[in-house]
This record gives structure tokens, sequence and C-alpha cells, in this order.
């Protein structure tokens, strides 16, 4: 019994170190909801998660310690429930962010966003007016197109080198105008009338070169954003699915050894038939 007690003990000592990693990604989140993804709710849920993980293994680990068996089956039981929730999260995430990408463009190293190219409950979140208005000012209030400008031995960058850079999806969407738009490059939040036709995209209207209107009402800001969560949510959804299937085989070994604590405290052989041999009857002739 000693040595499934700490087996137990061990493998819940490791859970403990596995919901560092969800309770990292979770406060990443959280850093990036402050700053580019500005979308304040989808971290909760993984620290949520990685808390409760945190938890519950230092549960099971004093169950283990002081052979306590109600809270050993209380960590059985409560686990099974993050790890279904861990999946539905993973699951959540990969469906809300499954459908648009940016654009490739000739002869630029960054890609355009078109709002158009994504659907579903997220886009939906993300467009809604009250909610952009947070959305907007929270990205204007981070400075993240103010932050785009570079110069080189004081020299601020030319069209040519601008034009080979690989913006975030949020300073390509809401820092400059679409590309189509047909602007002429002033510097990376100042742009010109182009000599040709505008686009026929309505964010060409919307392009303002005073630095608090920029592009943020434009639809393709709005796409950036969702391009910029899309990157994070699969950043951590990678992590999460390497944590749960450790987490899976973890859960697995515990609940072994915890049935194998019940059946010695009850007398039961292990690894031995339960049946036993019937007597052969005996007559007098």
């Amino acid at each position: 019994m000693r040595s499934s007690n700490h087996l137990i003990g061990l493998v819940n000592f490791l859970t403990f170190l596995l919901s560092i990693p969800i309770l990292g990604g979770g406060i990443w989140l959280s850093s990036r909801a402050n700053s580019t993804d500005c979308l304040r709710f989808l971290q909760w849920p993984l620290i949520v998660i990685g808390i409760s993980i945190m938890v519950v293994s230092l549960a099971g680990f004093a169950g283990a310690c002081y052979r306590n068996k109600f809270l050993m089956w209380l960590y059985l039981v409560v686990m099974l429930l993050i790890i279904a929730a861990l999946i539905g999260f993973i699951i959540f995430a990969y469906a809300v962010t499954d459908k648009g990408s940016g654009r490739a463009l000739l002869n630029r190293g960054y890609l355009d966003y078109y709002l158009e190219d994504y659907s579903g409950w997220l886009k939906d979140r993300v467009s809604d007016g009250s909610y952009w208005g947070k959305i907007s000012s929270c990205i204007r209030d981070s400075r993240a197109c103010s932050k785009i400008g570079r110069s080189f031995n004081g020299v601020p960058e030319t069209s040519d080198m601008f034009f080979l850079r690989r913006l975030s999806p949020v300073e390509s969407g809401c820092c400059k105008p679409p590309t189509e738009c047909g602007y002429s490059y002033v510097n990376e939040t100042g742009w010109g009338m182009g000599g040709g036709m505008m686009g026929s995209n309505s964010d060409c209207m919307v392009w303002s070169n005073d630095q608090s209107l920029l592009c943020y009402q434009c639809s393709s800001c709005k796409a950036g954003v969702l391009g910029s969560l899309k990157k994070s949510w699969r950043k951590v959804s990678v992590i999460n699915i390497v944590v749960l299937i450790i987490l899976v085989i973890f859960y697995v070994i515990a609940y072994a050894a915890y049935r194998n604590v019940k059946r010695i405290d009850n007398d039961e052989p292990v690894g031995e038939a339960r049946m036993t041999k019937s007597q052969p009857s005996h007559f007098n002739l």
C-alpha cells in the first residue's frame, strides 16, 4: 500500500508541475489582452483551469501522504472534470479560429487582412459596435501603431524597406490603409493620395492620417485583431494539447494506484483469481 501511496503522491506532484504551463499560457494571453489582442475574457478559462489543477493536485498529494482515501477520490473526480473542461477549451479555441487568414501581396513582406475572410462567433463578437469601441480604444492606448516607426542612423526607413517588413496582423490592419487603396507611402503611419484610382474597399475612405484615428474603425483593423487572436490561441492550444496528453496518462496511473490501495484495504488478493475451487462431494457407497 505504501508504494501505491508514493506513486499517487508522485503523480500529483507532476500534475502540479503540469499546471504551470497552462497557467502561464493564461497569463500570457492576459498580457496580450492588455496590449495587442485587446480581448479580455479569453484568458480566464485557462487561468481558472491552471489554478484548479494546482489546488486539486495539492489535495491529492495530501491524500497520498496521509493515506486519506477521500482526498484521493476527490482528486480523481475533480481532475476528470478538469480534463473534460480542458478538452472543451481546446475544441472551442480551434473551432472559433478555424477560418480566416491574411492575404499575401505582391512585393510585400506583410499580409493584408479582410473581415469577410472570417466568420463565426468570434467575428461577431469583435465586430459588435459597442465591443469594438473598447477594443479599438485598447489598441490606440497600447500605442501599437506608434511603435512601428523605424529609423537607421537617424534616417527614417524608406518605402522599399517598409514594404518588406513582416508586420503583425494588428499593425497591418490598423496602422496603414489597405494596399488596394493605392495610397503612397510617406512614413509608417502617414500615407498620401496615390496617382491612380482609389480602390473600391470602403476602408479606403475610412483611413485617416490623424494619429488618433488611422484605420482603427476599418474592417481591416477588426480582421487584424481576429488574425492576432488566431495566432495567440493556436500557440496556447498546442501547449495545452501536449499538457492534456500527459495529464491523461498521469490520471490513468493515479486511478490504477488508487484501485490498488482500495483492493489492499479490502484485503482482496492482487493478481489472483477470486473464485475458490469447489470441493468434490463424498458419497458413502
